[in-house]
């Protein structure tokens, strides 16, 4: 199924040259949805192999591992869900892009921690490691879809002062998503650190509001 190029256009796209987040990244050239086809195809194959494909030097592999580990968890008894979720706390390092990572922690790492202390989220947020702090923020997104924002807001405010734009960029998303189910919490929150926020951080938070009330934050007149 490997197209070479997709494969090249893949390694342009996830910044896989030196220097960049996805540095020394390798594709096979798989589209998304072929990909998705084959995790829904081979979702009764074992733990040990999806293991192996999550260690795999290709992109696809891993994001198919993940896949499968999302099915997998969504049908797994109690047991078997403690137990996905600590293989996939335990291997952050394969879960080495934004894709990667958005694609499977507010399923397997939110949805496990909604009824358990957050602690392990704040710890993963004070990570060096980049995608390990973009799971911290993305499995928040577990907690506001059931309506719940606390601990999204607080995680934005641990990150606020972050350095990597796809921090910047999770963050936003998320504190817009907040304002999607309750502009009040994300104004609240806005006001206090606005001024402070990187510029992309605070126009992904904004970027569902009126013209106007827009351009206030963005020029500190709020």
């Amino acid at each position: 199924m490997a197209d070479p190029a997709i494969a090249e256009h893949s390694q342009r796209f996830f910044k896989t040259g030196k220097g960049e987040y996805g540095e020394g990244d390798k594709f096979l050239g798989l589209r998304v949805p072929v990909i998705r086809q084959q995790a829904k195809k081979y979702q009764d194959i074992s733990v040990t192999e999806i293991q192996r494909l999550l260690k795999s030097r290709f992109h696809e592999e891993r994001l198919c591992a993940l896949l499968l580990l999302v099915g997998k968890f969504n049908n797994g008894s109690s047991a078997e869900r403690e137990r996905l979720y600590k293989l996939y706390v335990g291997n952050t390092r394969y879960i080495n892009n934004w894709d990667l990572v958005d694609s499977s922690a507010s399923y397997i790492v939110g949805d496990y921690l909604a009824d358990k202390d957050k602690q392990p989220l704040y710890v993963l947020a004070r990570s060096t490691a980049l995608w390990e702090r973009r799971i911290a923020i993305m499995a928040t997104f577990h907690f506001i879809k059931l309506g719940q924002f606390d601990h999204g807001l607080r995680l934005s405010k641990v990150l606020v002062n972050d350095q990597q734009d796809l921090i910047h960029k999770a963050v936003g998303w998320m504190l817009r998503e907040i304002g999607n189910r309750d502009w009040k919490a994300e104004e609240a929150f806005l006001k206090t650190l606005y001024k402070k926020m990187p510029r992309t951080m605070l126009r992904y938070a904004i970027e569902k509001f009126p013209e106007r009330k827009r351009q206030r934050y963005l020029k500190g007149q709020v």
